[in-house]
C-alpha cells in the first residue's frame, strides 16, 4: 500500500489545487481512537514458567492476601491509569488488563522470577507499589497483542487516498464520458454504441440480467464478447481465449486488464451502503482509454469532484426522456378498475400474494416478478406480460422491475410508497421512497421501445396519491459519498499483527481504525461478519475463509445458511463437493411446488446451486461438477416458473386449517400488527381440537417468516370460511335430500304392511 502511494503522484497534486468545496482529511490528521469495545483479550497459558519457582527460592513465598492488597492499590492509582492511557488503554482496557493481570499473579502456581522478586521487594516495604507498572503493561500487551501495533494498524486501514490503490489505472490519462438521464432517455444505448465500436471493452453492471442483455445484444451485432458473472462464465472463443470485449456484473470486473472502452451502468449505486464500493473500484480502477459513465444527473458533480483526485477531466453528455410520462390526478382505489398494461407495485412478497390472488379472484390473468426468483422466470414472466397474443397483461411486481427488465407497461401503480431499507450503519427500517427510487420505477412506463408511447403512474390508494405526487416535484438529492471495502490484502496484513483474532473481529477493528476523507464512506459489514462468524468454529485459512464471507446470499433463508455451512464444513476437510453429494442435500428430483412454503423452498434451493457455482469459480478443485449442477439448475428454474405461474392455486392450497389461528387471534382480540409484533405469534403453537394436543401452525410460520400478511389470512379465512358455508349448505342439502328419501321409503313400507 505505500509502495502504491507514490504511483500517480503528480495528478494528486494536480487535483489537490482543484478540490476546495469539500473539506477532506488529510494524512496529518489526528486519528480517531479507536472503539476499544472491539478488543477480544487473549486467553494466556496458565503452565508455570519454563524456570519454575526461581523467585520463591531467591525471596521467599508470597502472601495471596497481602498480594491482593497491594494489586488493588495499584488499580486504584491515578497516576497509573493516566500512563497506561498514554500506551492506548483507555479505562475499559485497563479495567480488563487489570482483571486478567491480578488474575495471573494469584491463580498462577509460580510467577516469572522478575515479577516475583518486585511483588516480594513491595510486600516487606523495599519497593514502590508504582514498581508493578511494567510487568503489568507487559501482561496487557500479551492480551491486548493490538497495542504494540496500532502505528501498523492504522496504516493499514488507512482509506483515505483510494485512487492510488490501482497504479495500473493511474499510469495512463484516462477519459471520462458522463452519460446523464433520467430512465428510458437512451443513455446507456449511446454508450454501448461506443462500446460495440471499439477494439476492446468492458462492460459493467448491476445486475446479471443487464450483463447478460449486453452480452447477447454484442454477440448478435457481430461483436465477440465473452459473459462473466459471479456464478457464470461463458466464453465465445471454443478454446477458452478471452474474446476482446466482455460484460461483466460490476464485482467481476478486472482492474488489471486494459480496454479501449469501459461502461460503467446506473452510478448512482455508488453510495449504495452495501454495494457502493465496486462502483468506486471499477470507476478508479478500470485499465481503459475511455471511461463511459451512466446514471443519474444528480452524480454528475460528485463523479467530477471525485475524477478530479485522479486528475482526470470528465466530460458530461446530457439526455432527455424518449417518451412523457404523466402523474395521473385519481388514484385506481379498487382492483375493478385495472386496464391491460397496468404494473402494480409493491414492495414485499406479502403484498404480490395478496394482490395477486384479489386479481386472479376477478377472472383476470397476471404476471408475477420480484427479487428473489431466478432470473430465467423473470424473463419467463415478463415475456408472458409483453406478449400481445398472451391474455396475461397485468404485471405485479416489485421494484425489482426497476432495471434489468424490457417491459411493456401503460401505468405503473404504486401499492405503497414505504419500503424497508438497510441504512449505511445495517440498520433496517421502514422508509418512504426517495426521488430517485420514485423515478427509477416510474420510469418503467411507456418505455420508447414497447407498444406504449406515453406512461402515466399513480397510486393505488387515494391517500398516497399527494405524497406520490410531492416525492416525485423534488430534485433528485445529488450524491455525497462513495463506498470503499476492506479488501483480502488489506485484512491478511491484519492478521498478520494479529494471529489470533477471528475474521468477524478482524473486520471490526479494521473499520473502526479506518479513516476515510470526506468523499467516501465504510460500506457496512454486516452480511459479511454475519457469515464468518457461522463458520468461525470451520478451520479454514483466512483467505478461503475471507472468500466464503463474501459470497452473495441471502442470510433470510436458513436453508441457505444451512448449505452453506455445509459447503465450509466439506471445504474444510478437503473433500470435493461432488454433483451426487449436492443432490443428496437439496434431495435432487425436486417436485413441482403444491404450495408457497414449496415455491420459497424451491427458490432456496435455486440460491444454494447460484452458491455452488460462485464457490466453484473461486476453488475450481473443490466444486468440481458446475455443467451438472448448470443442468439442474435450469430444470428447476422450469420448476419454479410452473409454481409462478400457478401463484394463486399454491396461496389457495398453503394451509387448509387457515381459519383456526385467525379464529384464535380474534378470540384473543389481536389486531394483526400485534399478531406478527410476537403476542401472539410468539406462542408458537395453537389448539387443536378437543384432545388437549398442541401443534405448530403452518399460517403461524408463513406469517413470522414473512411470507404471508396478517391482512391476507384474514381475506383467506373469509373466502374459505364462504367456502366452507356453501360446502356445509350443499352436505345439509343432501343429508336432507337422503333424510326425506328414507323417510318416504319407512312410509311406503308401513302402507304395504
Amino acid at each position: 500500500i505505500t509502495s502504491s502511494c507514490h504511483v500517480g503522484f503528480r495528478q494528486h497534486q494536480q487535483a489537490t489545487s482543484v478540490v476546495c468545496c469539500r473539506e477532506v482529511s488529510s494524512n496529518s490528521s489526528t486519528p480517531k481512537p479507536p472503539d476499544t469495545s472491539l478488543f477480544v483479550p487473549l486467553s494466556l497459558s496458565t503452565e508455570a514458567p519454563a524456570e519454575g519457582s526461581v523467585g520463591a527460592e531467591l525471596t521467599q513465598t508470597l502472601d495471596k492476601n497481602e498480594l491482593l492488597k497491594i494489586l488493588n492499590r495499584f488499580y486504584k492509582r491515578k497516576e497509573m491509569q493516566k500512563l497506561a492511557a498514554d500506551q492506548g488503554l483507555d479505562a475499559r482496557l485497563f479495567h480488563q488488563a487489570f482483571i486478567s493481570f491480578r488474575k495471573h499473579v494469584l491463580e498462577m502456581p509460580s510467577l516469572s522470577a522478575d515479577l516475583h522478586i518486585i511483588l516480594s521487594d513491595i510486600c516487606f516495604g523495599a519497593g514502590h507499589i508504582d514498581d508493578i507498572y511494567p510487568y503489568f503493561m507487559r501482561h496487557a500487551k500479551q492480551i491486548f497483542p493490538m497495542l504494540d501495533c496500532m502505528d501498523d494498524l492504522r496504516k493499514i486501514s488507512d482509506l483515505r487516498v483510494p485512487a492510488n490503490w490501482y497504479p495500473e489505472a493511474r499510469a495512463i490519462q484516462r477519459k471520462v464520458i458522463f452519460h446523464a438521464g433520467p430512465t428510458n432517455s437512451g443513455k446507456t444505448y449511446h454508450a454501448i454504441q461506443r462500446y460495440l465500436a471499439a477494439k476492446s471493452g468492458v462492460y459493467c453492471g448491476p445486475l446479471k440480467l443487464l450483463a447478460h442483455e449486453i452480452f447477447e445484444k454484442s454477440n448478435k451485432a457481430g461483436v465477440p464478447c465473452d459473459l462473466v458473472t459471479g456464478e457464470e462464465r461463458t466464453f465465445m472463443d471454443v478454446d477458452g481465449r478471452a474474446a476482446g470485449h466482455v460484460a461483466c456484473t460490476i464485482e467481476m470486473c478486472s482492474v488489471t486488464t486494459p480496454y479501449e472502452v469501459a461502461v460503467i451502468d446506473e452510478i448512482q449505486m455508488i453510495r449504495d451502503p452495501s454495494r457502493g464500493w465496486a462502483w468506486t473500484r471499477a470507476l478508479l480502477g478500470l485499465c481503459a482509454d475511455e471511461i463511459h459513465v451512466c446514471g443519474e444527473p444528480a452524480a454528475v458533480d460528485f463523479i467530477r469532484e471525485l475524477m478530479y483526485t485522479t486528475g482526470e477531466e470528465v466530460e458530461v453528455h446530457t439526455y432527455q426522456r424518449l417518451t412523457p410520462f404523466s402523474i395521473l390526478n385519481h388514484a385506481v382505489e379498487s382492483l375493478d378498475n385495472l386496464r391491460p398494461g397496468d404494473c402494480i407495485v409493491c414492495f414485499s412478497k406479502n403484498d404480490i400474494y395478496s394482490i395477486s390472488r384479489q386479481i386472479e379472484a376477478k377472472g383476470l390473468e397476471c404476471a408475477v416478478i420480484y427479487g428473489s426468483l431466478p432470473p430465467g422466470t423473470k424473463l419467463s414472466q415478463a415475456k408472458k406480460f409483453n406478449d400481445p397474443d398472451d391474455p396475461c397483461n397485468i404485471l405485479v411486481a416489485t421494484d425489482a422491475i426497476g432495471m434489468g427488465l424490457n417491459l411493456s407497461i401503460k401505468r405503473i401503480i404504486f401499492n405503497s410508497l414505504v419500503k424497508p431499507n438497510v441504512n449505511e450503519k445495517g440498520e433496517k427500517q421502514m422508509e418512504t421512497i426517495s426521488t430517485s427510487q420514485a423515478l427509477q420505477i416510474a420510469g418503467r412506463a411507456g418505455r420508447f421501445s414497447s407498444k406504449f408511447k406515453e406512461g402515466e403512474v399513480t397510486t393505488m390508494h387515494r391517500d398516497d396519491l399527494p405524497v406520490l405526487k410531492e416525492i416525485l416535484s423534488h430534485a433528485v438529492d445529488p450524491i455525497e459519498t462513495a463506498g470503499l471495502h476492506p479488501t483480502a490484502e488489506q485484512i491478511e496484513m491484519f492478521a498478520y499483527h494479529l494471529p489470533d483474532a477471528t475474521l468477524s473481529n478482524l473486520i471490526d477493528i479494521f473499520v473502526s481504525l479506518s479513516q476515510v476523507d470526506g468523499l467516501y464512506f465504510v460500506c457496512n459489514i454486516d452480511d459479511f461478519k454475519f457469515l464468518a462468524d457461522m463458520i468461525q468454529h470451520i478451520p479454514l485459512n483466512l483467505r478461503s475463509r475471507y472468500v466464503f464471507c463474501t459470497a452473495p446470499i441471502n442470510k433470510k433463508q436458513s436453508f441457505v445458511c444451512t448449505s452453506f455451512l455445509k459447503f465450509a464444513r466439506q471445504f474444510s476437510r478437503d473433500e470435493p463437493l461432488t454433483f451426487s453429494w449436492v443432490c443428496r442435500h437439496i434431495s435432487w428430483p425436486l417436485a413441482a411446488p403444491k404450495n408457497i412454503k414449496d415455491l420459497v423452498h424451491l427458490e432456496a434451493v435455486h440460491d444454494v446451486l447460484d452458491l455452488y457455482l460462485w464457490l466453484s469459480y473461486r476453488f475450481m478443485d473443490m466444486f468440481p461438477d458446475t455443467a451438472s449442477i448448470r443442468e439442474i439448475q435450469q430444470e428447476l428454474d422450469d420448476i419454479i416458473q410452473q409454481g409462478v405461474r400457478n401463484i394463486t392455486r399454491l396461496i389457495r392450497a398453503t394451509d387448509p386449517n387457515l381459519t383456526d389461528p385467525l379464529q384464535t387471534e380474534i378470540m384473543h382480540g389481536q389486531t394483526g400488527s400485534e399478531a406478527t409484533s410476537g403476542a401472539f405469534w410468539t406462542r408458537g403453537r395453537v389448539q387443536r381440537g378437543s384432545g388437549g394436543t398442541s401443534e405448530s401452525s403452518l399460517a403461524s410460520r408463513l406469517v413470522r417468516d414473512g411470507l404471508l400478511t396478517p391482512d391476507l389470512l384474514k381475506q383467506l379465512q373469509r373466502e374459505w370460511s364462504k367456502e366452507h358455508r356453501r360446502q356445509d349448505d350443499n352436505q345439509l342439502s343432501t343429508l336432507s335430500a337422503d333424510h326425506h328419501e328414507k323417510n318416504s321409503k319407512g312410509k311406503r313400507k308401513k302402507k304395504k304392511k
